[in-house]
């Protein structure tokens, strides 16, 4: 741990704004590839994209510009280009073609960047390429409107410019082509346009942020912000709000922490957006492990306490010797199997709670006049479904009464009106017993 000195801080806020600045333009972009299963084709490109790098600066001389970024351009788009080509023609899998493509231009970069005097002499290497120098980034600065700003935003902030506009120009495009590219077709949207360009364009925002941020945390920022956003979300306007949040906090989190432990910035920030995601896997409102948990345990409940009222509800229909000579004992005992357990007995409580049953003077439960129309619309549901199944489906009478068991917790009464009128009206389900009117 070290001493934290204003210097430092001002250092560290240098780095968190670079650092931002190309976490956003990956995330914004990123989150395209998630929505289109294509978050390995970021991995690809950002590997790729190293021989037009290294071809770029041979024909250019330079290690930072247009030059470079058109060179990586090109190459993502190619690399797009050979993967479906190697799909199509080959008869390969995807993935397979993903993997063949990328690594064999990988290495084309890397044996370039490898025997190029130049390249070695204007220290362009393979480790500066990969891990980045984020710290280092404040470091090299240029006047820029009287400020001194860190050279790294010269190619970095055009960059998320240049992606904000892509995405407002192309934005109905953008959607239609995300969610459904043969809907896109037919509405007359070029998809491989599309396609080809947002390749482009992540090709040339990786690039621009190669020297900064490293190759390491841009396939994170491709990657981590988009699949987080995803999880929380199911609209793509706060999809993208979103992911550029969970970038900017994987900024801080990760300069914050570089500065204060001494480690490597660009590994905080990809931890960082890795923690935020871990979140959203456990805390995310539709999709998340423990709303799910909390969904299905609700639903449980709910499904156990009509199953407790509708069995009382059965049990009233008895006849009267037979109700006679089911002892209260009985009576809870059969509940209590049905319900099964600590589910039941929180069941029971809820029931009491809601005032849709109360206890009898001989110790046990029966339903009150809330309870007894809650059990009237489930036990109309039931019979009303095996109706439905005997007619129309044509099921025998001992297959109807477990399927029906299941649907009655979800036939509202909408459904259960429209059934009824579908069946004529029966007064009766397939065993004879009679189905309770509508109320």
């Amino acid at each position: 741990m070290l001493a934290v000195t204003a210097a430092d801080l001002s250092l560290t806020g240098w780095t968190i704004i670079v650092g931002a600045v190309g976490n956003v333009a990956c995330a914004l972009l990123g989150c395209y590839l998630v929505l289109r299963r294509m978050s390995l084709m970021g991995d690809a490109i950002s590997h790729a994209v190293l021989p037009g790098i290294a071809l770029a600066f041979l024909l250019s001389g330079q290690i930072r510009g247009w030059p470079i970024i058109l060179g990586a351009m090109l190459v993502g788009v190619l690399t797009s280009f050979l993967t479906q080509s190697v799909h199509q023609l080959g008869k390969v899998p995807e993935d397979a073609s993903m993997g063949v493509v990328f690594t064999s231009l990988f290495a084309l970069g890397v044996i370039l960047i490898s025997t190029s005097h130049g390249a070695r002499g204007a220290d362009l290497d393979v480790d500066c390429v990969l891990m980045g120098r984020i710290e280092y980034v404040p470091l090299d600065v240029e006047a820029l409107f009287g400020w001194q700003v860190p050279r790294a935003l010269g190619s970095m902030l055009p960059a998320l410019l240049l992606t904000l506009a892509f995405i407002l120009l192309f934005w109905k495009e953008l959607k239609v082509v995300s969610f459904d590219p043969a809907l896109a077709t037919a509405m007359g949207i070029n998809a491989a346009l599309v396609h080809y360009l947002l390749m482009a364009l992540v090709a040339g925002v990786t690039v621009a942020s190669f020297e900064a941020i490293g190759s390491i945390l841009v396939v994170a920022m491709l990657i981590v912000p988009g699949a987080t956003a995803h999880l929380l979300t199911d609209r793509l306007s706060t999809m993208l709000l979103l992911a550029a949040g969970v970038a900017v906090f994987a900024s801080v989190f990760g300069a914050g922490l570089g500065l204060f432990f001494d480690i490597n910035v660009a590994g905080m920030m990809a931890v960082g957006a890795g923690l935020a995601f871990v979140l959203a896997v456990f805390l995310a409102p539709r999709h998340g492990i423990l709303s799910k948990s909390l969904h299905n345990a609700r639903l449980g409940l709910r499904i156990v306490c009509e199953d407790i009222i509708a069995r009382l509800y059965r049990m009233a229909e008895l006849p009267e010797e037979a109700d006679r000579a089911e002892t209260v004992k009985h009576r809870l005992s059969a509940l209590w199997s049905a319900s099964g357990g600590l589910l039941g007995w929180l069941a029971i409580r809820r029931l009491k709670q809601k005032g849709e049953i109360a206890a009898t003077p001989e110790g046990g439960i029966e339903l009150t006049e809330a309870g007894r129309r809650r059990a009237e619309s489930i036990v109309r549901a039931h019979r009303l479904w095996e109706a439905y199944l005997e007619k129309d489906l044509d099921l025998p009478a001992d297959h109807l009464h477990e399927p029906a068991e299941r649907m009655e917790h979800y036939i509202g009464p909408d459904l259960q009106t429209e059934l009824e009128t579908r069946l004529g009206q029966p007064g009766v389900d397939p065993h004879g017993r009679s189905i309770p009117p509508a109320r």
